[in-house]
């Protein structure tokens, strides 16, 4: 082929049938300088991806997509899949607005089965479209394709005792990045694998035990052979569990041998249940500086090549996730009840620090955000000061706990929202655009949102010395610069801040739109609308003073959050504003009662209106709608009309 790149020839899987060993191994090469080049210009999950290669180009050769089926647990190592199933020449758009999703998306392709992005489910999402084949007496093959970390996830497990129970025929990719991969243990299990699967053996074992049971001497025989059998594999044999479960397992299986992956996926597409391959790989391979830093690359903003240092990381504004880690250890300087809690993110939550400075009162339980808030619950109702960092997204999934186990005992237990709001590249599983939504509706739990670093720290402290459950949510990214404080102070709770008087629009802010509503009242002010801003700080309780000021002292009350307008900020402040029979022109600026898209934060943000030039326009146009005279009913005489200035 010359200098031609084998991957250029790839459009489908099936065309990687024809090639030999050499050009497979070529074409891994080939994928990894890819994954390399464009992830360090676009950002996204390159570690996972580096570590999949081979393990994606096995199990594609074995299987027969897109009618054969693959689920991906997570999504964020799909990139390999991508790039095998006709998105090669759009990969250089991978994460960007109107490009290639970074996670499997049914829209784009199909060859993505389901749309993921959270972890955990791919087990129970793959038995469904395995039970529906059944249904419908087809014979392809389905297969879910899951991290060791996912299987931490208690929804994992319940669906491999389901699977088990069920019997159901399909494949169980495990894929393990954190194991090494000793020659001994690996050849031995490959041996037992071919063995176990191998249906001839099948039947020779069934065939020997159904007539040596013909007789009591045989039945007893067979009963020892059947205890000797169980006690030899238990000492053997890695994977007891999933057996015991009512799985066959092939493993471990060295997940950078694309052979030896194709050969496991083809055995055991003729067993007739399900099976379980355990394929040992390792995170980042092939990048020295993906190998080195595995958690560092995970996902990652756009980075140089050679020195693997992300572009643009040095100066400026601490994040809020910084912050929040430095607030953290201060607070637990102060008071030694207080402890931290993540689920598989210690670094991106920023508690890495405090599990550093005080690992006996930190716990990460995995990718298991239920467990997470239960033992939070534990800690509390035994007199400890939990805090509990989570992506605002993944604490959806431990809503019940939320509830049951916190707000109805109202237990002193603190959550940490990082990554509140939009999100960008990550796109529409990870925007954490609801929480506002779904923890208003909860009693007994306070809700706070700070503008910047400094009341991160002060809301901080404010929750660890309060009573009952606080969530505070904050976005991704740097701050605007606010030092912060040396002492922090305590909110009073459901008092607002008023940041700027005017006299025509109250623009009514959360988070980090209080800063997009100052620069939106400085643009307004040059168009002469006079606006008040109000950083309101507490989203629950709400400060009703100020909402009844808001609406009595202004043309318009605007709210700007950053959560989806259902159910938001915005819906409480007219639910209040109903409670006190007040009536006032009211606008909500809010993230669309849609799943937004993925791309770059300020083109998400500006299509969305919430950037200080959106929020500018929706409110002159309202208000100059208010303002305008209009024909009113009572005012037709013959068909003409007179203008009247509608009431205010």
């Amino acid at each position: 082929m010359g200098d031609e790149r084998i991957l250029d020839s790839i459009d489908s899987p099936q065309d990687l049938r024809g090639l030999d060993d050499a050009s497979l191994e070529r074409l891994a090469t080939e994928i990894r300088e890819t994954l390399v080049a464009t992830v360090s210009a676009t950002g996204g999950h390159l570690a996972p991806n580096l570590g999949v290669v081979e393990l994606t180009l096995g199990l594609h050769l074995a299987l027969d997509c897109p009618d054969d089926r693959i689920v991906w647990d997570v999504g964020h190592q799909s990139y390999v899949h991508k790039l095998l199933t006709g998105r090669r020449d759009g990969f250089a758009t991978l994460r960007q607005y109107g490009g290639v999703c970074g996670f499997p998306k049914r829209s784009e392709s199909p060859y993505d089965v389901f749309d993921t992005g959270h972890a955990s489910n791919s087990l129970s999402v793959a038995l469904g479209l395995a039970e529906a084949r059944d249904a419908a007496g087809e014979e392809r093959t389905v297969c879910a394709f899951i991290g060791d970390g996912s299987m931490t996830g208690g929804m994992a497990f319940e669906a491999l005792n389901h699977i088990g129970h069920l019997g159901t025929r399909m494949i169980i990719i495990l894929n393990d990045n954190e194991m090494s991969i000793a020659e001994n243990v690996g050849a031995l299990a490959s041996y037992l694998a071919r063995v176990r699967l191998d249906p001839r053996y099948n039947r020779l074992r069934d065939d020997v035990e159904s007539a040596l049971a013909r007789t009591k001497i045989g039945a007893a025989m067979v009963a020892a052979g059947e205890a000797a059998k169980e006690s030899v594999k238990q000492l053997l044999v890695p994977g007891m569990l999933f057996e015991e479960l009512g799985h066959k397992y092939v493993g471990p299986i060295d997940g950078h041998d694309i052979r030896a992956v194709e050969s496991a996926v083809k055995r055991a597409k003729a067993v007739d249940g399900p099976v379980i391959i355990h394929a040992v790989t390792r995170k980042g391979a092939g990048y020295t500086h993906a190998e080195d830093k595995p958690d560092t690359f995970h996902g990652i903003s756009p980075f140089e090549i050679a020195t693997g240092q992300v572009n643009g990381s040095t100066g400026g504004p601490i994040s809020y996730t910084e912050a929040f880690s430095r607030a953290l250890l201060n607070e637990a300087a102060r008071d030694e009840r207080v402890c931290a809690i993540t689920a598989a993110m210690p670094s991106g939550t920023g508690l890495d620090a405090f599990a550093a400075t005080y690992p006996d009162r930190f716990f990460d339980v995995g990718i298991a955000e239920q467990h997470a808030v239960g033992l939070a619950a534990g800690l509390a109702a035994g007199g400890r000061v939990p805090v509990v960092a989570i992506y605002s997204t993944f604490l959806q999934r431990a809503y019940d706990q939320l509830i049951m186990d916190v707000a109805l005992q109202n237990l002193h237990v603190v959550f940490c929202l990082d990554r509140a709001g939009l999100v960008g590249e990550d796109g529409p599983t990870h925007h954490g655009v609801f929480d506002l939504t779904y923890l208003r509706s909860i009693p007994n739990l306070m809700v706070l949102a700070p503008a910047d670093e400094a009341e991160l720290a002060d809301m901080l402290h404010t929750a660890v010395t309060a009573d009952g459950p606080v969530a505070i949510r904050y976005p991704r990214g740097k701050g605007v610069g606010a030092p912060l404080p040396a002492e922090p102070q305590v909110y009073e709770a459901g008092r607002a801040q008023v940041r700027r008087e005017g006299t025509d629009v109250a623009l009514l802010a959360a988070g980090r739109m209080v800063s997009v509503a100052e620069e939106a009242a400085d643009l307004l002010a040059a168009d002469g609308v006079s606006a008040s801003v109000v950083n309101m700080r507490w989203i629950k309780p709400f400060d009703l003073e100020v909402i009844s000021w808001a609406a009595s002292a202004h043309d318009l009350v605007v709210s700007v959050e950053e959560n989806t307008g259902v159910g938001g900020m915005g819906a409480g402040v007219l639910e209040a504003l109903s409670d006190l029979a007040v009536e006032v022109p009211f606008l909500r600026l809010s993230t669309p009662d849609c799943f937004v898209t993925h791309g770059a934060m300020d083109r998400l943000l500006a299509e969305v209106g919430l950037t200080a030039e959106g929020v500018r326009g929706a409110v002159l146009g309202r208000y100059t709608d208010l303002r305008s005279p209009r024909p009113h009913p009572e005012d037709a005489v013959d068909g003409q009309t007179t203008s009247r200035r509608r009431a205010r």
